[in-house]
């Protein structure tokens, strides 16, 4: 297979790249609220763009009414998806107080936006057409009531899911198609570029996304492969890690069983930080054998 070269100036995700108007922002948003806005400049963008926050950048972000949104496209399942809306949205109100000059010490009650968090999810694992991710969930066991809460709504947009969103949204629906077609040839034993050429191929000539795919189809392509790429690696790296540390467990049992320290090998099985200090006096240091 050919190597894949990532070009790191391609930051935005394939989602926000065509959600990124004006235009198609606003018919998604209507079709999630069952509005019906029409001008397009009711719709104030508030994306904070190239900052990296913790490591996160939020996908869509804007004003409209009196409502402060936040898109999230995630193509893995992500259950902390509400502690990640809540450091968002609280970058943006810190934005929004800041450029309207609001006084934090006032007398007066400040107005603010109210928030929407949305996630759009199309990963491969099998999840409802809609649920609510909470932050409370994450708090550990507490009789007193939290003083937080963040709600993340999650919407399924694999193919043939939400079919109602996607009939009021045809951007949405010709999105889960582009993304089905290119797992369907993946299925197929194509390799990931071929598979990405075909699925492309083929939604041009079924009019699925074809204006934006013929003005942007070499960005559009080297998008989705470095993605990919990006998620295989990390997948790798996390195998890697694992199959090393359960070698370095393997390798301490060896030595434990042999110096007949049962105790110590029993201990290590329930108490990590013994473990730990079992892996120091045997030398056992990460990447060692």
């Amino acid at each position: 297979m050919v190597s894949v070269r990532i070009n790191a100036k391609f930051k935005d995700t394939l989602f926000r790249m065509i959600f990124g108007g004006k235009k198609e922002l606003l018919d998604l948003y209507n079709a999630i609220n069952h509005s019906d806005y029409r001008n397009p400049d009711d719709l104030i963008v508030t994306t904070i763009g190239d900052v990296l926050y913790m490591g996160m950048k939020n996908d869509i972000s804007f004003l409209i009414g009196q409502y402060l949104n936040l898109y999230e496209a995630q193509s893995s399942w992500n259950p902390n998806m509400p502690l990640r809306g809540f450091f968002y949205l609280s970058r943006l109100y810190q934005a929004f107080v800041a450029e309207h000059e609001m006084d934090l010490f006032s007398e007066q009650l400040l107005k603010l936006p109210a928030p929407q968090f949305i996630v759009f999810y199309n990963g491969t694992k099998k999840q409802p057409d809609q649920m609510e991710l909470r932050l409370s969930d994450a708090f550990l066991p507490s009789e007193r009531t939290p003083c937080l809460e963040c709600v993340a709504t999650v919407y399924n947009i694999n193919y043939s899911h939400n079919s109602d969103l996607m009939e009021k949204c045809h951007k949405l629906y010709e999105y889960a198609y582009l993304i089905n077609a290119i797992r369907s040839y993946l299925r197929q034993n194509l390799s990931l570029e071929n598979a990405v050429d075909q699925a492309v191929k083929e939604c041009i000539g079924n009019n699925i996304l074809k204006g934006f795919l013929l003005k942007h189809r070499e960005e559009v392509r080297e998008m989705i492969l470095s993605e990919y790429n990006e998620e295989l690696h990390i997948r790798s790296e996390k195998k890697i890690s694992f199959e090393e540390g359960q070698e370095r467990v393997n390798l301490l049992i060896a030595r434990l069983a042999e110096a007949g320290r049962t105790e110590d090998l029993i201990r290590s099985a329930t108490d990590p930080e013994y473990q730990e200090q079992l892996f120091r006096e045997f030398g056992l240091f990460p990447h060692c054998n």
